[in-house]
């Protein structure tokens, strides 16, 4: 069966009744308003990958602030089918170069903002119908223990994007990351300040252990899930980062089951 058959099948049956665009627009307005210096998207900026969607899906992030002020990793549905990867790199390709790279993109990038690396890592790949695993592969990882070990040297708070959760109890079969057991060594051997993730559409945190020290782990829930919609809600998370004592303090943002308005929801710190 085709796989974006599958997928519009998906849309008309479930997620068009949990998802809303006006949820979504009121989402980027809160953003917006808080003045972020940086805003980091972890993907599925699309539906089923058809070139069609990715203009309006670029003028989304231009509005945010464009190149300079957004960075994006792809997920899932952004590379649906081989199909889409063409449009998906044509249309976000300057969201997701290295600093001052021109020219192809290349996974893991790296982006340095003060004393923040933004490491952007692609675990989305086409996968068969009904499936929604992802991947970093062999060269991402030897690539990012590289970025993971540079940007520590130089005493920078490491922030790793990925779309997919990268540790496997985190995801139902047919879900997860193909090779979350040597993702995950590989950050138990490096370490790094912050792993931020999207794709199971609800808010998480886990905490793992590594060589440098403990490595939080934080989902995001979908910024276009309707209010109230069982164990899903419309959220953001506002971070804001102490480099230099290597701490953070997360406020999650957005809707409350029967309440008007975004508000906060939650304020965590964290640190070693």
């Amino acid at each position: 069966m085709n796989k974006r058959l599958t997928g519009a099948m998906n849309w008309h049956s479930a997620r068009a009744t949990i998802h809303n665009m006006d949820v979504f627009n009121e989402i980027m307005a809160d953003i917006v308003a808080q003045g972020p210096d940086h805003i980091a998207l972890t993907g599925d900026l699309v539906n089923v990958g058809y070139a069609p969607e990715f203009p309006q899906a670029l003028a989304i992030a231009a509005a945010l602030g464009g190149p300079e002020m957004v960075s994006i990793v792809p997920g899932n549905h952004d590379t649906y089918v081989r199909e889409s990867l063409p449009a998906m790199e044509r249309s976000f390709r300057s969201f997701m170069l290295d600093d001052g790279a021109d020219g192809a993109v290349r996974f893991p990038y790296l982006r340095r903002r003060g004393d923040v690396a933004l490491i952007g890592v692609n675990s989305g790949v086409p996968t068969l119908p009904f499936l929604a695993t992802g991947r970093v592969g062999h060269e991402q990882r030897k690539r990012l223990a590289s970025l993971l070990a540079e940007t520590r040297r130089q005493g920078l708070f490491r922030v790793v994007m990925i779309h997919h959760p990268p540790l496997k109890a985190a995801s139902r079969f047919g879900r997860g990351l193909t090779d979350s057991q040597a993702f995950m060594a590989l950050i138990a051997e490096h370490g790094a300040e912050l792993i931020i993730h999207g794709h199971n559409h609800r808010f998480s945190r886990h905490l793992v252990g590594s060589k440098t020290g403990p490595v939080p782990i934080i989902g995001v829930a979908s910024a276009s899930a309707v209010p109230g919609t069982p164990h899903h809600q419309a959220e953001y998370h506002l971070i804001r980062i102490d480099a230099e004592n290597r701490t953070f303090d997360l406020t999650r943002r957005g809707f409350r089951p029967g309440e008007a308005g975004i508000q906060t929801l939650d304020t965590l710190t964290f640190g070693p």
